[in-house]
């Protein structure tokens, strides 16, 4: 039996930030706009995003804060379509935001908001969202594609001329990520770059857990560096390694075998710290000292780390230098990361050399677009991979509507 065949303008896979932002702009003239997500409700990562308050954007957008294979990629849609804007779309839907830190703004009640915001407006606009659907093939036409689609046992297929890929990566399986997305790049001879774990906890051989075990739930304020990245934000002890903000941001970066330099006292020097109390409290222990600067929990364990043992005012300035530099330099040697279990983002992706970065559209496949976070766009911690599925959503669905 033949397959029903339904025509529409836009066939947008994945009900996520970016394919919802762009369904609710690829309509604005009338167009045809359909949305199919294999998962039972759209926007899941929005929903648990933020700990159910969604980080929706940041105010300090910049494309320096994206990592892609072309810097320079992201600075069409960004700049066109910025953080300002998504704000003032959420203060028209009234709903209520806070800064949190570092420019992270979040909802005050609930990520279901900014859920609902954007299916109003790709509603408003007349989009179709069908969930439960999985794709189960794409061909092209003479006209664009025809996409096979399976929604709860029925089967038919939806002919279209504009193809949206906003699937997403491989980050959160438990989501319904797969990397569906880079299958259909690979399809219409479009290259995927390596793709990696982004924003994920770093973690460590036995011989350096054994040290770390006992410090699980520790937390502090450290400068995380890895080869050319360097974040300040909290760092916490795993039983299995090092997460926390600090270490998600460089963990975007880090590469097998590259060394991270951890600042335990950012922003201080230790040394003169150290030399100043040796001058009024010699007769104290180092550790003790430290105790007063750092989780104790820490300091014990450095204490055996890095040999420190006697009172401070035992200790040379030279013994209280290599101290200070053991404080502020501390070199660890992840062995790996917790993958896409835990990764809230994937690095890499479709290559953006063949893609318009005006547009999002393939270069040799016209009609084809990619969106989000399946695109080798990746931004730093703190609202930026949301403000680029926006972004890039409304160049996509912006240059669909003027076809």
């Amino acid at each position: 039996m033949a397959r029903q065949l339904q025509h529409f303008d836009t066939v947008i896979v994945g009900a996520g930030a970016a394919g919802l932002m762009c369904a609710a702009h690829a309509g604005a003239k009338g167009g045809r706009v359909l949305i199919v997500d294999h998962a039972r409700a759209p926007g899941e990562k929005i929903r648990i995003s933020g700990g159910g308050r969604c980080n929706f954007t940041n105010i300090h957008t910049r494309p320096q804060s994206f990592l892609s294979g072309n810097p320079h990629f992201a600075k069409s849609a960004l700049s066109r379509y910025t953080a300002r804007d998504f704000i003032a779309l959420v203060e028209r839907h009234g709903i209520a935001y806070h800064e949190k830190t570092l420019g992270q703004l979040f909802c005050d009640v609930s990520a279901r908001l900014v859920v609902d915001m954007l299916c109003d407006e790709a509603a408003a606009t007349g989009a179709k969202l069908r969930l439960n659907t999985r794709v189960a093939g794409i061909a092209a036409t003479e006209g664009g594609f025809t996409l096979d689609l399976e929604e709860e046992g029925a089967q038919y297929s939806a002919a279209c001329a504009n193809l949206v890929v906003a699937c997403g990566g491989k980050s959160i399986p438990k989501m319904g990520a797969t990397g569906f997305g880079y299958r259909i790049a690979e399809q219409f001879g479009i290259e995927v770059t390596e793709t990696r774990p982004g924003l994920v906890p770093l973690t460590f051989g036995e011989n350096v857990l054994a040290d770390f075990k006992p410090l699980a739930g520790v937390s502090l304020d450290v400068e995380a560096s890895c080869g050319e990245a360097r974040f300040r934000e909290a760092m916490l002890f795993t039983h299995r390694g090092l997460s926390g903000p600090a270490i998600l941001q460089v963990s975007s970066f880090w590469r097998e075998t590259m060394p991270v330099t951890l600042a335990l006292l950012p922003g201080c020097d230790p040394f003169e710290i150290l030399r100043e109390r040796r001058r009024h409290e010699g007769r104290k222990a180092v550790a003790t000292i430290l105790a007063d600067l750092l989780p104790k929990r820490l300091v014990s364990c450095l204490t055996d780390l890095f040999g420190i043992a006697g009172n401070i005012g035992d200790m040379s300035d030279a013994k209280l230098s290599l101290l200070s530099r053991a404080l502020n330099g501390w070199e660890v040697h992840p062995i790996g990361t917790e993958g896409y279990r835990t990764a809230e983002v994937t690095v890499g992706g479709v290559d953006t050399q063949a893609l318009d970065s005006r547009t999002m559209q393939a270069k040799k496949v016209p009609g084809l677009y990619f969106i989000g976070e399946v695109v080798d766009v990746t931004g730093w911690l703190g609202g930026y991979n949301f403000q680029w599925a926006w972004s890039s959503g409304w160049a996509a669905g912006s240059a669909i509507a003027e076809r």
